[in-house]
C-alpha cells in the first residue's frame, strides 16, 4: 500500500517565507499549497482540504487569528491540524491563537528540520488518537471519540480538537488529578512547546460550555473531572 502523502497549506504574506517552507516541505514528501493572505487561504483550503494548515498571524485582509477562527467554524476543518508560524511571541498572541483552536504555535525563524519534526509529531499523535475509537460515559456527559462528539445533558456539542482531547482525558478517569505536565505531554506531546497558560485557556473554554462544576482546579497541581 502506498504511503499517504500529507497536504500542507502555508498561508503567509511574505513570498520568501512561502518559497523557503514550500521547498523544504516538498523535499520531505509533503504536497504543498501556498496562499498570500487569509482570504485566499480559506478558499484554497476549501478546494484542497489539507491535512495541515500553517498560518502567519500578521497578514493583510484577514489575519491568522481570524483565518483560524473562520476555518474552525467550517465542519470540514474542525479537526484539521492548524499551527501558527509567526515572529510574534507575545503571550497574548499565543493565547488568542489557542482560543481560536490552534494546535501549535511555532515562532520564526525556525530551522526546517525543527518544523518538519513538529509537524510529524502532530501527525503521529492524531493518527494514534484517531485510531482509538471508543466511547466514554460519566454522569450527564457522553464522549464519542470516533465522531469527535460530546453529548452533554442529552444535547450534541461539537468542540475544537484540543478541547475535546483534554475533556476526554479528564473524563477517562473521574476524580483523578491530572498534573499540568501530564496534561501537556498527553495532549500536546513532548515535542511541542506551548505557553504556560495554554491549559488554562482550554479549561476556561470547556467551563464556558459545560459549567463551572465538572472540572475542578487543584491549586498548584492540575485539574480533575468530578462526576455529578
Amino acid at each position: 500500500m502506498a504511503e499517504k502523502v500529507f497536504k500542507v497549506l502555508i498561508v503567509d504574506d511574505e513570498q520568501d517565507v512561502l518559497e523557503f517552507l514550500s521547498y523544504n516541505l516538498s523535499k520531505e514528501g509533503f504536497e504543498v499549497f501556498k496562499a498570500e493572505n487569509g482570504k485566499s487561504g480559506v478558499e484554497l483550503a476549501k478546494r484542497e482540504n489539507p491535512d495541515i494548515i500553517l498560518l502567519d498571524v500578521m497578514m493583510p485582509e484577514m489575519d491568522g487569528i481570524e483565518t483560524c477562527r473562520t476555518l474552525r467554524e467550517m465542519p470540514q476543518f474542525e479537526n484539521t491540524i492548524i499551527a501558527f508560524l509567526t515572529a510574534r511571541t507575545e503571550d497574548y498572541s499565543q493565547i488568542a491563537g489557542f482560543e481560536t483552536g490552534a494546535d501549535d504555535y511555532i515562532s520564526k525563524p525556525i530551522k526546517p528540520r525543527v518544523l518538519i519534526s513538529r509537524l510529524k509529531a502532530l501527525l503521529r499523535r492524531y493518527d494514534f488518537k484517531e485510531a482509538k475509537s471508543n466511547l466514554l460515559k460519566a454522569g450527564n456527559i457522553q464522549i464519542d471519540r470516533e465522531r469527535y462528539l460530546i453529548i452533554f445533558n442529552g444535547e450534541e456539542m461539537a468542540v475544537p480538537r484540543k478541547e475535546f482531547e483534554l475533556l476526554f482525558l479528564l473524563v477517562s478517569k473521574p476524580g483523578k488529578v491530572f498534573k499540568r505536565d501530564e496534561i501537556l505531554n498527553e495532549i500536546w506531546g513532548r515535542d511541542i512547546i506551548v505557553g504556560d497558560r495554554t491549559i488554562d485557556v482550554h479549561i476556561r473554554k470547556l467551563r464556558e460550555k459545560l459549567g463551572e462544576d465538572l472540572i475542578k482546579t487543584v491549586k498548584g497541581i492540575g485539574y480533575k473531572f468530578e462526576e455529578q
